[in-house]
């Protein structure tokens, strides 16, 4: 694979995991930006990264840059997507792609005017079991989909106590629950049947109304203990809980639950396909193993290896069976596929979320907002 000169922004939780991903696959991380300087010059240290600046334009400013890859918080991912296409810079941007979809199609024309390769970052698509349930699904021999259901549940907001900058609005959008993580499952389970979700009626809610936010910043997942004088009282207007019952395409039916307060739940995202002649079924909690289910014979639970996986599963497995892949390998497998396509053919499909796709899950989200608001089914925009 051809070498690339690659820039980082953002130095939070997600930040670092993308850097050790492109480690991996032998790329060379170059630079990297977070404010204030004094940070994003001790995290560079800190990763073996010899530029660190302070502004993404002095990033962009360095024509050595091939490519971008964007962790900041969600409400600068249009801002710094917009600025690096039009630096001429190839751009991988943490979901969501922008806080709206007015912001997320211009992004799309933009990268495609430029003809530069974008994607956003639904790392969890390359999970091995996923890519061979997709396989599958895809090749007719479960029979047509007739339901899609689960859910992505965490607790690392249950107390009022818990707080990160996706609770408000203005950094992390409209959306929380469904936004954060649902939107993972929603790309997953469209990615896996090839089809679209165009009806969606949803229902929302809040049950910590007010939360403690601290004075000072704090890292995601960063368990910090902190104590009454360092929290200011702030009402809380995101969901902390959804369920959406789904309508697709080709008439299958589904529904998915999202919560960011269930006890015990780290971090669990579960599917289950019902199909006409047989069933799937998946946890992120259990990622080496995928369950068949049948009818009239003993079901099956399916242990990763490359020598049971479908080829196109299988070129996403890097280790043996009974050798586990999980979280962070996801990421390698998503950037090794990303920087192949650099080398290909522009108009060949590819397996990454493209900005269409993430312009897809706004549009997504902005009818579950809207149906929860009203308490109706809405129709998901086509445009």
């Amino acid at each position: 694979m051809k070498q690339y000169k690659i820039g980082v922004v953002g130095t939070g939780f997600i930040g670092p995991v993308h850097v050790e991903a492109l480690r991996r696959l032998g790329m060379q991380v170059a630079a990297l930006v977070d404010v204030p300087l004094e940070r994003a010059t001790e995290r560079a240290q800190q990763m073996g990264i010899p530029q660190a600046y302070a502004t993404l334009d002095e990033l962009l400013a360095d024509s050595s840059i091939d490519v971008v890859h964007i962790t900041s918080p969600n409400h600068l991912h249009f801002p710094h997507a917009k600025a690096v296409l039009e630096a001429g810079k190839h751009v991988i941007c943490e979901k969501p792609l922008a806080l709206s979809t007015k912001e997320s199609a211009e992004l799309v024309a933009l990268a495609k005017a430029k003809g530069l390769r974008n994607a956003v970052n639904f790392n969890l698509r390359f999970y091995p079991l996923v890519q061979h349930a997709r396989g599958l699904v895809q090749s007719g021999e479960l029979g047509d989909v007739y339901i899609a259901q689960g859910s992505y549940l965490q607790d690392w907001l249950l107390f009022d106590t818990d707080w990160n900058w996706r609770l408000e609005p203005g950094q992390g959008g409209d959306t929380r629950a469904i936004g954060d993580i649902g939107s993972h499952w929603l790309d997953m389970l469209t990615f896996i049947t090839g089809q679209k979700i165009t009806s969606v009626c949803a229902d929302f809610a809040t049950f910590l109304k007010t939360r403690k936010k601290p004075k000072g910043p704090i890292e995601t997942f960063s368990n910090k203990v902190l104590t009454a004088d360092d929290y200011v009282e702030q009402p809380i207007n995101t969901e902390d809980y959804a369920t959406v019952m789904l309508r697709f395409a080709n008439g299958s039916r589904g529904v998915v639950t999202a919560s960011q307060v269930s006890a015990g739940r780290k971090n669990r995202l579960s599917y289950e396909l019902d199909c006409a002649k047989s069933s799937l079924a998946w946890d992120s909690e259990r990622p080496n193993e995928l369950w068949i289910g049948h009818r009239n014979k003993a079901n099956e639970l399916l242990l990763k290896d490359p020598s049971l996986l479908l080829p196109q599963a299988a070129q996403f497995a890097s280790y043996p069976g009974g050798h586990n892949e999980g979280f962070p390998d996801t990421f390698k497998q998503l950037y090794g596929e990303f920087y192949r396509a650099l080398e290909s053919d522009p108009n060949a499909p590819t397996l990454y979320a493209s900005f269409a796709d993430g312009h897809y899950e706004l549009q997504l989200g902005e009818a579950i907002l809207q149906s929860a608001r009203e308490s109706r089914w809405v129709d998901v925009a086509t445009s």
